[in-house]
């Protein structure tokens, strides 16, 4: 093994103190290290965000913080920041910070989609596939199907329990987690064949809900070593009911939407809206039956990033598609046909799918976590056949985009909320 792959083996030690305190005001938060017993030694984090940065995980075990008028999380009701040998399963190769964090990512997901069996993917922090169904396989194949390339070297988290037949689909894959409520008969034994895997028992996904409403602090480090804190984020956007009309007054005119949303379209809206709580922004993604189709993330203009969840969704549909058709990835068979070891009939085929399906966007839901501030974004997706839109409004061009919708026949509702995450 080369010197560099052994990098990423490496354990690294930490010499963070056992406990933290934060004082703010007089009001005290005490933190306690959290470490796991390992091949018979005790072991945290294996290493931060890269194999040369140190890390610890800490979990808050006394004091609850009352802060303008909000109760915080108190102690005693972690989800990751508690996890202890019993909740890993499997340790695999013991767990670093973006492991933690990936199913940190899945769970703010999971605890707004509950109602249904769901299932989460996620790489790098930011979902790339979510998907409801009737069933767990049904709805993990379909988040799957919906960026075969991204969920490589991912974290699958699900809302129910496990059976063998999920199993048996998640061996398929490489994944470096999977996380779920329990483990039904002959799915350990299916799992644990995988012996990097970290298998995670999350006996409370089934009171996430509870946590919908709850706040806890958010700390951003600066480079100077500062600190800047602020409340977290919750969730406004739960039924038919939160959602504002998409409507907007102009020089002494009333704009709005010529078509209300239908029940399905509402429904796929408040799928996305929870979905994008979890994404980098600034981010557009487009859903479609209660599953992803294309995210973009982390990009610094609006219809930028429209463009790229565009890309996305093209270039996931045209992977999964050609899979299912000829058992190759979109780009080992574009290599054999360059290469000339195979005709390009499968390919044109699989380009001619994907371009009348336009990438599974056809009838898709557009969901945008700030603002149009101009058109252009908006017509990026209605060019592309997405049929709904949800997004904050409060742009002084509203007015622009809800002619652009109207134009399509398309239909749009406002959150009222922004869902910036960075």
């Amino acid at each position: 093994m080369s010197e560099l792959s052994q990098m990423y083996r490496r354990v690294v030690t930490d010499e963070f103190p056992d406990e933290m305190t934060v004082t703010l005001g007089g009001q005290k938060l005490t933190f306690r290290k959290r470490t796991w017993e390992i091949d018979g030694q005790a072991k945290g984090l294996r290493y931060g965000e890269n194999p040369h940065q140190p890390a610890a995980l800490y979990q808050l075990s006394q004091g609850r913080l009352s802060l303008a008028g909000v109760s915080y999380i108190e102690p005693g009701r972690g989800l990751v920041s508690s996890l202890s040998e019993k909740d890993f399963i499997q340790f695999g190769k013991h767990p670093g910070k973006i492991n933690l964090t990936d199913l940190d990512a899945a769970l703010i997901v999971l605890k707004e989609l509950h109602d249904r069996p769901c299932a989460v993917i996620v790489k790098h922090n930011n979902p790339c596939g979510v998907a409801q169904a009737e069933s767990m396989l049904e709805a993990y194949l379909k988040a799957d199907r919906a960026d075969r390339i991204a969920a490589f070297g991912g974290a699958a988290a699900f809302n129910r329990p496990v059976d063998r037949d999920l199993a048996e689909a998640l061996s398929q894959r490489y994944l470096e987690l999977v996380a779920a409520p329990d483990y039904e008969a002959g799915a350990l034994d299916v799992l644990r064949k995988a012996k990097n895997l970290r298998i995670v028992r999350l006996e409370r996904l089934d009171r996430l809900a509870e946590w919908r409403d709850e706040h806890f602090l958010e700390f951003k480090s600066l480079t100077d070593g500062g600190l800047i804190v602020q409340l977290s984020s919750v969730n406004a956007i739960r039924s038919a009911q939160d959602l504002l009309p998409a409507q907007a007054v102009h020089q002494g005119r009333t704009y709005a939407v010529a078509r209300q949303p239908e029940p399905e379209e509402i429904e796929d809206m408040i799928f996305g809206w929870a979905v994008e709580q979890a994404v980098t922004s600034n981010s557009v993604i487009f859903v479609k039956d209660r599953v992803t189709v294309g995210i973009g993330t982390g990009e610094q203009d609006r219809v930028g990033v429209a463009e790229i969840a565009v890309f996305k969704a093209w270039t996931k549909y045209a992977d999964a598609l050609c899979f299912e058709r000829t058992g190759l990835s979109y780009k080992v068979l574009e290599a054999e046909v360059i290469a000339g070891r195979r005709g390009g009939q499968d390919k044109e085929a699989v380009d001619r799918a994907t371009a009348e399906a336009k990438g599974g966007l056809i009838g898709s839901t557009m969901v945008s976590d700030a603002f149009f501030p101009f058109r252009d974004g908006v017509d990026v997706g209605l060019k592309q056949g997405a049929r709904a839109v949800i997004q904050p409004g409060g742009s002084l061009r509203d007015y622009e985009v809800i002619e652009a919708v109207n134009q399509a026949g398309a239909t749009m509702a406002f959150t009222g909320q922004r869902a910036f995450r960075h």
